[in-house]
């Protein structure tokens, strides 16, 4: 009951409450659309920890459950899911990838398919903390690659949105490799301060 549900009224580019016009913070982003069913906070930003730092790996299907029950329609149709693939090292230390586990629970409740074509490579940059200058620097790129023949219609699929970053670095390895569209659903969006 205490979860911070974002409201319906949203921007459909960056999944921000209200709409935020030529001011969208995912204005010259590869992906044309992004949503969260909740605001990245209390209850929300635990359940994240617990998933992502405590490997409470149950979370990851209440996270699907309920990107699946609120999510528009429209953003499923057709789509492929295509988890946003945590870092090598990432994944070596905890023992597995969160948007993996996410988007494979979430491919069982919808039937949408699932396509980890994803790689993530380079230096592991670590977001969390990072300003939102820090994540969009140039120089911070992140080093994503498309293994194999990338879907038709891509729905990326992660546990947090904050700046866009890291989803506009896969949307832009998507596109580059042929997918016609690229939208993305996270479990929690963060919100501007």
């Amino acid at each position: 009951a205490a979860l911070p549900w974002l409201p319906a009224a949203r921007c459909p580019r960056c999944g921000l409450p209200g709409p935020c016009g030529a001011g969208c913070p995912a204005r010259g982003h590869a992906y044309a659309a992004a949503w969260a069913p909740v605001a990245y906070d209390g209850p929300a930003r635990a359940l994240v920890a617990a998933l992502k730092f405590r490997g409470a790996l149950p979370a990851a299907d209440l996270m699907a459950a309920q990107i699946a029950a609120g999510a528009p329609p429209a953003l499923l149709a057709g789509a492929t899911l295509v988890p946003v693939p945590a870092h090598p090292a990432r994944r070596r230390a905890r023992g597995f990838d969160q948007g993996a586990r996410i988007a494979a629970a979430l491919a069982a409740r919808t039937g949408r398919p699932l396509a980890p074509c994803l790689t993530r490579g380079g230096a592991p940059t670590r977001q969390l903390g990072a300003s939102r200058a820090a994540r969009l620097a140039a120089g911070r790129r992140l080093a994503v690659a498309v293994a194999g023949r990338p879907p038709a219609r891509a729905l990326l699929v992660d546990d947090v949105h904050t700046t866009g970053a890291t989803l506009d670095a896969c949307a832009r390895a998507l596109r580059a490799a042929g997918c016609g569209h690229v939208a993305a659903v996270a479990y929690a969006r963060a919100l501007p301060r």
